[in-house]
């Protein structure tokens, strides 16, 4: 791709809106020092100096489509609580779900990260990952179908919170095809094999391999296409962390790209921004493989970051011309 074309499609995403569906989630941050060990049990006391609060999950996607300039529409779930309270004002701020943000008598997706310094010490997750109740699920459809409607392209991101059962996963994609709109799909292992005719299905290999039942030989020249076709989607783009990506097509095209990546810093939310900037691009008319070609720089970007972060076009841009101004590596 040449900067021209680029640019051309990062302007055209301007304004462009795409509707999420999927597990919302607040990330909070514990940031300290560790002093001592504990007298109670063996373990590092952190003394909190710092608490920070990033958008986790579907909430992630939306924040990078905003980031980049696209306008975006939350369609998720989240509790009567504090973190709840937290999540709709924080998608409040970047104009990102205020219609369709669904109150449900669960508690919201909080993840808690304990950082010392810049490490790590524990993580601890409350959630509850069941599928929604029949009423709250005919309350989430009705919002889908109103923020589809409004859509340049739909996203579904599942996170197995209980969002996205197969009822939901299969009104959503049929609302949006007889719209004509672009699906990207990131999915995880409950329902893998729900998302039949998604334009773009985007797992990593790990959840490809899960999925399957099986190791994934990219080498040999049948896998893909083979999968692809199990799967009844359009492309398969399999994400590989340090190895870039692949996309493989219907017509029987695989495409390789290598990871535009200087530095690896934090793959936290990385495949959050890859799905943002397909489902932007795809809107703005780009290519499977366009599209491909700008999330990997993206998520380049990403990955120099601390957690879940976001990427402007800007940024963009400025990755490409680093990495020399060509296309990544086939």
């Amino acid at each position: 791709m040449t900067k021209a074309r680029i640019t051309a499609l990062l302007d055209a995403a301007r304004g462009k809106r795409v509707t999420i569906v999927g597990d919302a989630m607040l990330d909070v941050y514990l940031h300290g020092d560790v002093e001592r060990i504990s007298p109670e049990a063996p373990v590092p006391v952190v003394r909190v100096r710092d608490r920070r609060f990033a958008l986790g999950g579907a909430a992630n996607v939306a924040h990078n489509v905003t980031a980049l300039g696209a306008r975006a529409e939350l369609v998720c779930v989240a509790g009567n609580d504090p973190s709840g309270d937290v999540l709709r004002r924080m998608l409040g701020a970047i104009n990102a779900g205020g219609r369709s943000v669904v109150t449900v008598a669960r508690p919201t997706t909080t993840k808690t990260r304990v950082l010392a310094r810049v490490q790590q010490v524990v993580r601890f997750d409350e959630e509850e990952c069941d599928d929604l109740p029949d009423d709250d699920m005919k309350r989430m459809l009705a919002a889908a179908r109103r923020a589809i409607d409004q859509a340049d392209a739909l996203v579904l991101e599942d996170y197995n919170k209980g969002v996205l059962s197969t009822a939901v996963i299969e009104a959503a994609i049929a609302h949006a095809r007889t719209r004509g709109i672009p699906v990207v799909v990131d999915p995880k292992y409950r329902n893998f094999f729900s998302y039949r005719g998604a334009t773009i299905f985007k797992p990593n290999r790990r959840e490809l391999e899960a999925a399957l039942g099986a190791a994934v030989d990219l080498d040999h020249p049948d896998t893909l296409p083979a999968t692809l076709g199990r799967l009844d989607v359009e492309h398969l783009l399999l994400t590989l962390g340090e190895r870039g990506m692949v996309l493989a097509s219907r017509d029987g095209g695989v495409y390789r790209a290598s990871t535009t990546a200087r530095e690896v810093y934090d793959v936290v939310g990385a495949g959050d921004t890859v799905t943002a900037y397909l489902a932007a691009m795809l809107a703005a008319g780009a290519s499977a493989r366009e599209a491909a070609d700008v999330a990997n720089f993206a998520a380049g970007v990403e990955v120099g970051k601390l957690g879940a972060a976001t990427v402007s076009s800007e940024e963009v841009l400025k990755a490409y011309d680093a990495y020399g101004g060509g296309e990544p590596e086939r």
